[in-house]
């Protein structure tokens, strides 16, 4: 297994606006960037503002929806290949799901490439209800925005004041529930069929995954890599681990 050098073919998933990017950019010096999102608008405008802050930087980017089916249209041939995944996003996929996500990975980056990854780890369940329940509200506006794309998207009728953000943590799953509750009886037109809420009854709309560093390992060597080095926070609440393959 080899670690982290220079040169090569730098892929990172859900790049965003690539800010998370520059300082691996400038480290590692990568021959090819190759950010890869599903917002093409996005994607394009970043990769525009990179190559002029890194003229030296050769940049394909990919719009495609990496958690669908993992195959990249274009890779340089004879190039090391180096997976960035930050940030905690692979606890947004189910276990299985995740781990067909990093099987895809794995044969993108072989035969002596990498995945540096970030993930959350398990902390104080009270630690982690408190983030997702924030008091600022920040959590629960986005949840509940869920509902105001379903009100444009499929013409429906969501009263987003008669439902509320909760979010805890399912200790014998590891993973913390995000769910919108009602808050009283009523019925919802969704696309042209009507749905039925029960005072107290809940949408599960997203799930996340927390891992523990020897459980993230051990899910990553049935996708077929071997850990290297990983490097936690001065607290033990977050990880970044380097794979190799």
């Amino acid at each position: 297994m080899s670690g982290l050098g220079r040169g090569g073919t730098l892929i990172e998933l859900g790049s965003g606006n690539s800010r998370k990017v520059r300082l691996l950019l400038e480290a590692l010096k990568p021959d090819v960037y190759m950010p890869v999102d599903i917002a093409g608008q996005h994607l394009l405008a970043a990769s525009r503002e990179l190559a002029v802050d890194h003229p030296w930087l050769n940049i394909h980017a990919a719009c495609l929806d990496y958690s669908r089916h993992f195959e990249l249209p274009f890779l340089p041939e004879g190039q090391r290949k180096t997976v960035f995944f930050p940030g905690s996003s692979i606890g947004n996929f189910e276990p299985a799901e995740a781990e067909i996500l990093l099987r895809g990975i794995a044969r993108c980056v072989q035969p002596d490439g990498g995945l540096l990854i970030g993930f959350d780890l398990k902390k104080d369940a009270a630690v982690l209800q408190a983030a997702y329940n924030d008091s600022a509200g920040v959590t629960a506006q986005f949840n509940l925005n869920l509902l105001r794309c379903i009100n444009a998207g499929a013409a429906a009728n969501f009263d987003l004041g008669r439902f509320r953000h909760h979010a805890f943590f399912n200790e014998p799953k590891g993973r913390i529930e995000m769910h919108l509750r009602s808050e009283s009886h009523q019925r919802v037109v969704v696309a042209g069929e009507t749905f039925e809420f029960l005072d107290g009854e809940s949408i599960h709309t997203e799930n996340s995954y927390k891992y523990g560093i020897e459980e993230f390992r051990t899910l990553a060597r049935h996708a077929g890599f071997e850990p290297g080095r990983c490097w936690r926070d001065r607290n033990g609440l977050f990880c970044v681990h380097y794979f190799g393959v």
